[in-house]
């Protein structure tokens, strides 16, 4: 296992003014499993590609292990297929005209290993994905979920002590992605790599990381465990990034009576904030539940909308949508007026810049 270093680490490309990567710092500890989020366009793909030598940065400095592979301002650079590294992406890439078993050995071949060592690096692969019976059959035949397997079979039988991952489960369809994301999680238990996976899919970050990235416009805007992440965002950006229903946003200063009401709230509080965010599951319904220092809205239902273990409701007060859900079916009905509210612990504060004010408990 290999710890990643990256300092100062950013990339230009040609014709673009502004950096696809900008000035990244980051680590990655040993045996972890890192998850690189955000939207397209944000710089996680390049940022993936200058560790695996793909891309070579323009200002900074990359190491695995005790060893700099990259090095502008030293000259340094070393090439991909001398990094060691082992990499899953989008597209399979698998050899048509090779069998499965063929496909999975190709890694250790280039390795120049014996053929015996090649044949059992392959059945160990195999089995160790339960693709074992696949062994004979050629790519053609396989379905998409059995191609990411052997894909990843064929990183492995290269023994690789980092894996790099790069939107691997964006081919499939949803049960096939949700089976994946539990071999991922198995996968890491079982052989201890450090593993740094790139997603646009929160759910899929939330699932499978120890730690999170999340970037934006190509720097880095928060790392931290999933929990930290969703939790405690560090900024608007990443409050409304992470969360399916977003997260709702009252303005200080906008129309509607939420707004008036969030504007009074702050004041009593002597708060000097430019927004609150109130995640929908903590949007209570029960307004007999609330506590003295609960932000109160009057909020008309608009819409009751069944997702199958859960509920998510569809709030307005004739300006703006909220969004509440529930794990059980909701007591309302549409067109009705109600009070929601959120408990102070649970109420979001971002100053005039977007970053996270000072916890409430601090400033009430």
């Amino acid at each position: 296992m290999l710890r990643i270093s990256l300092e100062g680490v950013g990339k230009t490309y040609p014709g673009n003014e502004r950096p696809s990567v900008d000035g990244v710092d980051l680590e990655v500890q040993p045996g972890e499993f890192l998850c690189l989020l955000g939207p397209s366009g944000c710089g996680k793909s390049t940022t993936l590609r200058m560790i695996a030598g793909l891309e070579h940065p323009d200002t900074g400095r990359i190491t695995l292990g005790e060893r700099v592979v990259d090095d502008v301002a030293a000259g340094t650079r070393l090439d991909a297929e001398r990094r060691g590294l082992g990499l899953v992406f989008q597209n399979y890439a698998l050899w048509p005209h090779l069998t499965v078993r063929e496909n999975v050995e190709f890694g250790p071949a280039v390795q120049k290993l014996p053929r015996a060592e090649r044949r059992d690096r392959a059945h160990e692969a195999l089995a160790t994905l339960a693709i074992s019976e696949l062994a004979e059959r050629y790519p053609s035949a396989l379905s998409g979920g059995q191609q990411q397997r052997v894909a990843i079979a064929r990183t492995l039988a290269a023994r690789p002590q980092i894996m790099l991952l790069d939107e691997p489960l964006s081919n499939l369809d949803a049960r096939l992605r949700l089976e994946m994301r539990a071999e991922f999680q198995r996968l890491h238990r079982q052989t201890g790599n450090t593993m740094v996976f790139v997603t646009h899919d929160q759910f899929e970050a939330m699932t499978l990381a120890t730690r999170i990235v999340v970037m934006d416009q190509g720097r880095i805007q928060q790392v931290g465990t999933p929990l930290e992440i969703y939790n405690r965002p560090a900024n608007r950006f990443v409050a409304q990034f992470m969360g399916n229903p977003p997260i709702n946003i009252l303005e200080r200063g906008e129309p509607g009576a939420a707004a008036q009401r969030i504007e009074s709230w702050f004041e009593a509080r002597g708060l000097d904030v430019a927004s609150a965010g109130i995640r929908p599951e903590d949007l209570r319904l029960q307004p007999q539940l609330a506590g003295p220092d609960a932000l109160d809205l009057q909020l008309e239902v608009s819409a009751l909308l069944p997702t199958g273990g859960s509920w998510i409701i569809e709030l307005g007060d004739g300006t703006r949508r909220f969004f509440a859900t529930s794990q059980q079916r909701p007591e309302v009905t549409c067109g009705q007026r109600i009070t929601a509210w959120a408990a102070s612990q649970h109420i979001h504060l971002f100053d005039r810049a977007g970053m996270r004010h000072q916890p409430l408990e601090v400033a009430a």
